[in-house]
């Protein structure tokens, strides 16, 4: 399996009557954030309609599993977590047993073990696909999950196929509650539930392409970013190199940041996503993004821009890390975990955990051992609090200013805090780490060799990679030297999902993305 997993949402936001089976003759009931109102789900429609409200988005060829458990004599809904559907059958297994085991274990290290399952899949016909045969042909699919989550005692009381604006039930075959040509669904909105949703606070963000599509890179511009980041690397990755010449590029790089920002918060503002996006990029120059792309790959650069998470500065930077992330274009694409991680970090920061374990996950599709974003992407998929990492960023500021904006010396040093990676979260002591580092590219384009790796200079940055299946589309993977911290639980694209309460998708994603 090439694809992420991901564990999202909270598990205060449902409630279900004790006992209940959703979408059968009980009436469970969906419980907003503020615990103010409940909705009753009496049918498989309303737990269709559901959904989105479940997760904040509308999920595409996803496979979706939502936890019920009992609290004060009531049923709830608990933690959901979120899977691609694997383009082979061979993988399906594989990707049932993650979501199921990852869902499970994470609620029970969380104190609140599932004690039934409502599974979903969401997949859009292919070229002469109707729904009906899309959810037959996701059937074997299906059965493998209740057959997982039946194998850890946690019985699935509804599975539901959605395709083609129609939904079907796997566990009932009653022609007058759920025909075999399936129901259709409501239209978006137009729901108890939804009114409800609405007047709650609580929003449906679209679809996961329409987000990633805002961190991915623009064909538009492939060409000249890609001659301007040639251009670039001609005279920067030697400077970055040298140790006095280091800390002569961190400083222009966080100038120009800075002043890139300023003008973007000064820009007028526009209406819609995409126009928003656009007016950022035409305020972005080639050269501007190239030089800025470049030195964010050194680490203490980064760990200085990652500052900018609070406060009037927060937006524009997030605005910022977006723009830069479109500008990795092939065969630059591994730069872009650095951008992509530094705004995951953002989202995270300013509550929205959507954006977060997207831009996290996609970091590490551009490079899975980016890890930063491995750390951060654990991190927030626990529901840790970023407080701790906004602590620390903030006295290393502090530090900095004091002095002067300094801090190169001693870079080399395995033992200067500005060369160690942002501490995770953590009650107890930092564990050991050891240092890999991998070689950086050669003056004259940095153009990406597969497999090209050695031992490199303390400015840690990486040459780029060939492009792979694997990567995240229209990207490769980023880099700088990274250090391992021993015993840390890795969050590549294959690892299992800490927790359904909280635990995002993925761009790939998330369980395993682990949002």
């Amino acid at each position: 399996m090439t694809n992420h997993s991901e564990t999202t949402g909270s598990p205060e936001n449902g409630d279900i009557p004790e006992g209940a089976e959703p979408g059968r003759t009980n009436h469970p009931s969906y419980k907003d954030a503020a615990d103010e109102h409940q909705v009753t789900l009496r049918t498989p429609a309303e737990l269709a309609d559901a959904l989105p409200y479940l997760l904040g988005y509308r999920p595409e060829d996803s496979i979706v599993l939502a936890a019920l458990r009992d609290r004060d004599g009531r049923g709830r809904f608990g933690g959901r977590a979120r899977l691609g559907i694997p383009a082979s059958t061979d993988d399906w297994a594989g990707a049932a047993g993650q979501l199921v085991h990852g869902l499970v274990t994470g609620s029970e290290r969380r104190g609140v073990r599932p004690e039934q399952m409502v599974a979903y899949l969401c997949q859009e016909p292919g070229p002469g696909e109707t729904g009906r045969e899309v959810m037959e042909r996701l059937r074997p699919l299906a059965q493998k999950l209740r057959v997982e989550c039946g194998a850890l005692d946690v019985p699935v009381v509804e599975a539901l196929c959605i395709s083609a604006g129609r939904f079907w039930s796997y566990c009932c075959d009653e022609e007058a509650c759920c025909p075999s040509e399936g129901l259709p669904m409501g239209l978006p909105g137009t729901s108890v539930l939804a009114a409800a949703a609405t007047y709650a606070g609580i929003q449906v963000r679209g679809s996961l392409r329409e987000l990633r599509a805002r961190l991915l890179p623009r064909e538009s511009v492939a060409a000249e970013q890609a001659t301007a980041l040639d251009r670039a690397a001609t005279t920067l990755v030697s400077r970055i190199l040298d140790t006095a010449g280091r800390s002569d590029v961190a400083e222009k790089t966080l100038e120009t940041a800075e002043r890139v920002m300023r003008r973007l918060a000064e820009a007028p503002p526009v209406s819609g996503l995409p126009a928003e996006d656009l007016r950022d990029d035409q305020l972005l120059g080639h050269d501007e993004a190239a030089a800025l792309i470049l030195g964010l790959q050194d680490r203490t650069t980064r760990d200085r821009a990652a500052a900018w998470m609070e406060g009037d500065e927060a937006a524009p930077a997030m605005r910022l890390w977006r723009a830069l992330a479109r500008r990795c274009v092939v065969p630059y694409g591994e730069h872009a975990a650095a951008p992509l991680t530094l705004a995951g970090w953002v989202a995270w920061s300013a509550g929205d955990e959507l954006e977060a374990r997207e831009a996290l996950a996609m970091a590490l599709g551009a490079d899975p051992d980016y890890l930063f974003a491995r750390l951060l992407h654990q991190a927030c998929n626990e529901g840790l609090d970023p407080e701790s990492i906004r602590r620390c960023l903030r006295e290393g500021r502090e530090g900095d200013a004091g002095q002067g904006g300094g801090g190169s010396e001693g870079d080399g040093r395995a033992d200067d805090p500005v060369d160690r990676e942002p501490a995770k979260p953590s009650s107890g002591p930092p564990p050991g780490r050891r240092s890999r580092s991998r070689s950086l590219a050669s003056a004259n384009g940095v153009r990406r060799r597969a497999g090209a790796r050695g031992q490199g200079p303390s400015a840690k940055i990486v040459r780029p990679r060939t492009p792979s299946a694997t990567d995240r589309p229209g990207a490769a993977g980023t880099g700088l030297t990274r250090s391992r911290a021993a015993g840390t639980q890795a969050m590549g694209r294959e690892g299992a999902c800490p927790d359904g309460a909280r635990a995002g998708e993925r761009g790939g994603e998330g369980c395993g993305e682990h949002p």
